[in-house]
């Protein structure tokens, strides 16, 4: 009795142990489509979601980061302009030196910038992004580790970024 008790704590230590190590993972297939919004509501309006370009990344935490191109049709150009998707986050970023906290956020690649910006469409954050020339198949949405960070790019472009 006392011995099958050792075995299941041993059990649920090394289970523990696996899934601590077992890290940060990108999501994709079914997987990605169960966390992906079909719509996303900014700036006053909601717009549908591309699942086909769109990202997810779930820490070792359990805590998840999202981002997805959407049809931007509706909106007025000045929006248009920087907003380009939805961006989701549960878990504190950073991105060369600037933080995000968890909420949700729209985004947009302009200008060799990545724009953040609050629901309100207000700006948020501002980063410079890095060119991938070396990249061969360049995909409108894209979401690649990078040692101990992350790349979200879209087309050749990318912001690198680091979650807690």
């Amino acid at each position: 009795m006392m011995n099958s008790r050792f075995k299941t704590a041993g059990l649920a230590v090394l289970l523990a142990l696996f899934c601590a190590q077992a890290g940060a993972q990108i999501l994709s297939g079914d997987a990605l489509k169960k966390v992906i919004p079909s719509t996303y509501f900014f700036a006053g309006q909601s717009a549908a979601v591309q699942t086909r370009n769109s990202v997810a990344l779930k820490s070792a935490g359990g805590h998840f980061v999202l981002a997805g191109l959407v049809d931007t049709s509706g909106y007025s150009t000045a929006i248009q302009e920087k907003y380009q998707g939805f961006f989701i986050t549960e878990t504190k970023l950073t991105f060369d030196g600037a933080t995000l906290d968890p909420g949700e956020y729209g985004f947009g690649f302009k200008g060799g910038k990545f724009l953040v910006m609050n629901v309100a469409s207000t700006d948020l954050l501002s980063v410079t992004t890095v060119s991938d020339e070396q990249l061969k198949h360049a995909v409108p949405l894209k979401l690649e580790k990078d040692g101990e960070g992350y790349r979200l790019y879209a087309g050749k472009n990318y912001v690198g970024f680091k979650a807690e």
